[in-house]
């Protein structure tokens, strides 16, 4: 027996620079319909940068949306036509100015499936050149690289408190092998 609900109709609502939202209609296996919103967002990249195998670059940002300035790993939206590599070394460069000689991918996970399309592929960045930011008019970052003790004390302080960084803090303390057996939607090919 298939529980899967089946989208009877859909209503976009908003279309954005980087996202949009629409409502879908969905009929549930026991005949029950009820409305879902969805935000569609095209992707993004996670980037565990590490200038030696103890450190890790990380940026500090406002963000609007919670009210708060936090510390992350690097990351950003996807353009159309790249690869996740290819983005990751993109977005590197422009928030931190570091050139990765070497990235690899580490896996691609949904960042909140209940009600978004988006997936992180997250890489790893190493063999970092420093060079210069190139930022976006509306983004004001502040670059730093931490040993991984300093990253743990910001995260035990509250100063890191996003899923990503945390999943990266989590994976330097691992064997840093892949973060998922398999992928969210099977393109963190390159």
């Amino acid at each position: 027996m298939d529980s899967t609900p089946q989208v009877i109709s859909s209503q976009e609502r908003f279309a954005g620079r980087i996202f949009r939202v629409r409502t879908d209609e969905l009929r549930y296996p026991d005949g029950v319909t009820r409305p879902i919103d969805v935000i569609e967002h095209r992707g993004s990249y996670g980037i565990i940068a590490t200038p030696d195998p103890h450190s890790i670059v990380l940026v500090r940002q406002y963000r609007p949306a919670i009210g708060r300035t936090l510390w992350e790993i690097p990351a950003g939206t996807a353009e159309p036509g790249e690869t996740p590599l290819e983005g990751a070394r993109r977005e590197l460069a422009e928030e931190t100015g570091y050139r990765a000689r070497a990235v690899r991918p580490l896996g691609t996970l949904f960042l909140t499936p209940g009600f978004c399309t988006e997936v992180m592929h997250f890489v790893h960045a190493s063999e970092l050149e420093p060079g210069e930011q190139h930022l976006d008019e509306d983004e004001a970052i502040d670059v730093r690289s931490l040993t991984l003790e300093q990253a743990y004390d910001f995260a035990a302080r509250g100063e890191i408190a996003d899923v990503k960084t945390m999943l990266a803090l989590l994976w330097l303390q691992s064997n840093r092998g892949e973060l998922v057996a398999g992928r969210a939607d099977n393109q963190c090919n390159g």
